[in-house]
């Protein structure tokens, strides 16, 4: 648009309608975002009970906090075109005049725009992977980022058709079907599987790892405030996926210490029947029916054989023949 207001067929002068939008755009985008940042940012999930909560709704909200601008510039400039460049009842339909051309400026402030931004929202996703030691999602056996701190909980979360359950190694490998963690610790999840692939997610903890079978899959997370949490499986696994959840509570660390030793006493003999305490486990004739069962071998069960039983010289013959 050139720098003069262009004059129109029937000589009236067009007003400065790219000022104009951007003028409306500034207003809105200034009230819009510190309104969101203020008042539902606070609010936003998961929460701020851990770290990679409070990690995932800072991200949630600076993430929000850029698209919104664009959102409200998306609508200001419809509605303007809407309400200025309209046909009228009867009238001619709006064309283009020989006024009409593209500003190099306004294109070349789009494309440096769109890249800053672009440039930017990579820039923060990788510092907010590498500061807080992850995300609050499994990194596998080998974690790429692990906490500073020199104390962590290791807590071993167990997928199976369809519940998990929860040993804890520092407490002699006793197994729960609750999770109960001590707040103000560091926490590594080690998550695996029995059977098919679930998938441990901890909403209220900002915590999301598959369960793989076979495999320990890390993920790490700092308590922040105690409370409860919901944990379900967000795999599909078979028939009864939808459910397979339970529950969790973050408790202060005095109240966790005295209910680890309490529970690692009470089950105390229990514990000496489980398969001893690994980082995965193979499943087998006590799993609860997935695969890996090799034919005649129980390891555990007595009174059950799983897979194909012993195939006979004579059969075979038979079959071959």
């Amino acid at each position: 648009m050139s720098r003069q207001h262009a004059s129109t067929a029937n000589g009236a002068s067009e007003p400065r309608h790219a000022r104009r939008v951007v003028a409306m755009w500034l207003v809105a985008s200034a009230i819009v975002d510190p309104l969101f940042y203020f008042v539902a940012g606070p609010h936003m999930p998961p929460g701020d009970m851990t770290s990679s909560a409070a990690g995932a709704q800072f991200d949630f909200n600076v993430l929000t906090m850029a698209a919104l601008p664009v959102i409200v510039g998306v609508w200001i400039y419809g509605a303007y075109t809407l309400l200025t460049w309209r046909a009228g009842r009867g009238g001619p339909d709006p064309v283009m005049t020989p006024t009409s051309r593209s500003n190099i400026r306004i294109q070349t402030a789009w494309i440096g725009t769109t890249t800053v931004v672009v440039l930017s929202a990579f820039v923060f996703g990788t510092v907010e992977l590498v500061v807080p030691a992850g995300a609050g999602g499994g990194e596998g056996p080998q974690p790429i980022w692990t906490p500073t701190s020199k104390t962590v909980l290791p807590v071993q979360v167990i997928g199976q058709q369809w519940k998990f359950t929860y040993r804890y190694p520092t407490y002699g490998g006793f197994e729960s079907d609750k999770l109960v963690i001590p707040n103000d610790t560091t926490i590594a999840f080690h998550v695996t599987s029995l059977d098919v692939i679930h998938d441990f997610w901890a909403y209220q903890l900002g915590v999301k790892a598959d369960a793989n079978p076979g495999t320990d899959n890390v993920a790490f997370t700092t308590t922040r405030a105690v409370g409860k949490v919901t944990v379900r499986c967000d795999e599909l696994c078979g028939i009864w996926h939808g459910a397979m959840y339970n529950y969790g509570e973050v408790v202060p660390k005095a109240q966790f210490q005295q209910w680890a030793t309490s529970t690692e006493a009470s089950l105390a003999s229990a514990t000496k029947l489980l398969p001893p305490f690994a980082w995965s486990y193979t499943p087998s004739a006590n799993g609860a029916g997935g695969s890996f069962y090799p034919d005649n071998v129980d390891a555990f069960s007595k009174t059950e054989v799983y897979g194909a039983g012993a195939v006979s010289a004579k059969t075979a013959a038979s079959k071959s023949s």
